[in-house]
């Protein structure tokens, strides 16, 4: 099942992707009341598992989902949120792709790389992000992210992707030179909005195994990033297992798991040409979709 979130006069609604287009739950329950409990909201999904997604299944199943139901969505004229909408923790792995190690010429690691990101970096598909005026150096990192779906500690990486509810895309925008000021990179990371997420929230059935599938950045057009998850120093079942083991991870956590090679930080100093406003960033990530943002200037 792919969710999505649809913004609609301020507020956070649960959408569903289907042949006929995006289904408004909370649109559709007014027109066509639910004998069963039905949740309005991702959170309550992820929270409730298996069995809010089935209810969901066996609701929609039921509708006329036919494009001309009120209730079912074009994408094209959906305004879109973070498919994950308030996760209690935003963890990231850097370093995590061997050739994005190799181009920024350093040491492939030990361990994972553990930072963190704030709800405020949090945005969906098709919103503009303002460049903040405080960085010169902003660039692209698409990564494929891992949202939680079972309270997890201590967990054996052979059991660890039980605990995922599935998968997103999400491109990891990154201040260069706020991030390499210090020896901290927390600053580069969490400026507002750099954290586009989506479009979709894929269950795990659907993506199968997450340590193989086509990642890519395109730019303008032009393709940035090529490459596969199974390049990941760290694959999925060993990050989850990684972090279970020094946090307990609850039910909408997020993990970023680090990006691999093509970002503007590896290429030669005087070839580097940063996100400018007026650039479009589109991540793709197999079985995932698209996720598309366009850059402007920051207006203070």
């Amino acid at each position: 099942m792919k969710l999505v979130t649809i913004q609609k006069a301020g507020r956070q609604l649960l959408g569903v992707k289907t042949e006929a287009g995006i289904i408004d739950i909370e649109a559709a329950l007014a027109a066509h009341p639910a004998e069963t409990a039905v949740p309005t909201d991702v959170m309550a999904v992820i929270e409730g598992g298996q069995q809010a997604v089935d209810a969901i299944g066996t609701y929609i199943a039921g509708l006329q989902t036919s494009g001309s139901a009120a209730y079912t969505l074009d994408e094209q004229s959906v305004e879109w949120g973070p498919c994950v909408t308030r996760p209690n923790k935003i963890i990231c792995i850097g370093l995590n792709y061997r050739k994005h190690a190799e181009e920024t010429k350093a040491a492939i690691p030990e361990y994972p790389i553990l930072f963190n990101k704030f709800n405020n970096t949090l945005t969906g598909n098709g919103k503009t992000i303002a460049i903040p005026k405080v960085t010169k150096q902003l660039d692209y990192e698409a990564e494929l992210v891992i949202v939680i779906g079972k309270k997890a500690k201590y967990v054996a990486k052979e059991e660890a992707l039980d605990y995922v509810f599935g998968y997103a895309a999400v491109n990891d925008l990154s201040a260069r030179d706020l991030q390499l000021r210090t020896q901290q990179w927390l600053l580069g990371k969490s400026c507002d909005d750099f954290s586009p997420l989506g479009p979709y929230l894929v269950t795990a059935d659907e993506v199968g195994n997450p340590n193989d599938l086509a990642i890519r950045a395109i730019v303008n057009g032009e393709v940035r990033q090529n490459s596969n998850t199974s390049d990941m120093i760290f694959g999925c079942d060993e990050i989850v297992s990684y972090v279970s083991h020094h946090m307990t991870l609850v039910p909408g956590d997020i993990i970023l798991t680090g990006t691999p090679e093509g970002v503007v930080l590896g290429l030669p100093k005087d070839q580097r040409v940063y996100l400018q406003p007026g650039d479009e960033v589109t991540i793709e990530i197999e079985k995932l979709g698209s996720l598309t943002n366009r850059f402007v200037a920051e207006e203070v």
